[in-house]
């Protein structure tokens, strides 16, 4: 790392990895997701660095026994003041090296102050949300808006230590290939996991949509479409009018759990879904992906680095350029056609497939 001084350049080494690291970072599965090569780098890089995570308990259930975190702190937002408290609590039993405010936001910020630590780092005043930089007063270097996968990246960066190759470990672990087998023995064609809903509606596809392209998934390509999720009003809905619409009725997973959600993910030959956190969790498993992006940049939130060839962008009008921005447009999924689907779909079969051709 350098800075200028009196008009000469110099050059200060980074600091030592920290023995005792807190993360906070809390929010959904997407961003834990792009938190796993963070944590995985600095394990590899120092085996005795002990690593505790603050988190909500979606993304506690699907990082809690990962081998590269060693402790997780939930915090439930929904206990409103007593969530505070409790992980005030929790993190005042603890001492910490350094902690990492992955997450520009206040609440996040508010914790991070509970988690004592000579050394506490968080992305630079532009970039950061509702005051909270003043929760960190170590930041790293400004830079523009991009991906959230490079922007965690930049954590491992300001430590000096290699990120790649990027290693996210997100399973099946050893002990739940006893259910994906099970799970998977029960269908008798390849599996294609539609997630049909997100945690905000201006993500989600229409349902009457994803019906047709159930239909099609099994009429032209022998595919077994498989409803993923949770149990949430919307993805019930969701689920609801898909079923009632097919001719050839989905299997539904619904609300099966995060981690066997990992896990039926893993076994799919291809995984079709809008901007939200199983998007992340399937590419992160190296599972081709027909991503529907309209909401927000597909540049920020969209699949990292992989199966760009299979993404839709209805965020961006034809011809459009500019650079990366948090603008949210909530009127673009509709854009998106039956026939734009089952155009990546045919990519998918060309390129991915890896059943025999006829």
């Amino acid at each position: 790392m350098e800075r200028a001084l009196s008009g000469a350049i110099v050059t200060r080494l980074p600091p030592p990895v920290p023995q005792r690291i807190c993360i906070v970072m809390l929010t959904a599965l997407g961003d834990a997701v792009h938190v796993l090569p963070l944590v995985t780098a600095l394990k590899r890089y120092s085996r005795d660095t002990s690593i505790t995570w603050v988190v909500q308990p979606a993304a506690a259930a699907l990082v809690r026994g990962h081998p590269s975190v060693d402790s997780v702190v939930v915090f439930d937002r929904a206990r409103g003041r007593r969530g505070f408290i409790e992980s005030r609590r929790a993190l005042a039993l603890r001492k910490f090296d350094a902690v990492l405010l992955l997450q520009p936001y206040l609440k996040a910020a508010v914790l991070a102050t509970f988690a004592s630590a000579p050394l506490k780092i968080g992305i630079d005043r532009s970039r950061a949300a509702d005051l909270s930089w003043l929760a960190t007063p170590t930041r790293l270097p400004p830079r523009p808006i991009g991906h959230m996968q490079d922007q965690f990246l930049e954590f491992v960066e300001f430590f000096g230590i290699p990120a790649e190759p990027l290693v996210w470990d997100l399973g099946p672990w050893p002990d739940e290939r006893v259910w994906q087998q099970e799970f998977l023995a029960a269908i008798d064609r390849p599996v294609a996991s539609i997630v049909v809903a997100t945690s905000r509606p201006e993500k989600d596809w229409l349902p009457e949509r994803w019906a047709e392209v159930s239909d099609a998934l099994v009429e032209t390509h022998g595919l077994q479409p498989v409803l993923v999720g949770g149990r949430s009003a919307r993805e019930l809905a969701a689920e609801r009018v898909i079923v009632e619409r097919a001719r050839h009725r989905p299997l539904s997973a619904l609300g099966s759990g995060v981690r066997p959600l990992v896990s039926i993910l893993d076994g799919s030959a291809l995984v079709l879904s809008p901007d939200t956190g199983p998007l992340h969790m399937s590419v992160a498993l190296g599972r081709p992906t027909i991503s529907l992006i309209g909401y927000a940049d597909p540049r920020r939130t969209g699949p990292y680095r992989r199966y760009h060839d299979l993404m839709i962008d209805a965020f961006h009008d034809p011809g459009e350029i500019g650079p990366v921005t948090n603008e949210r447009r909530s009127d673009r999924m509709r854009r998106i056609t039956v026939r734009d689907v089952l155009e990546r779909v045919e990519i998918w079969k060309a390129r991915y497939d890896s059943r025999p051709k006829s």
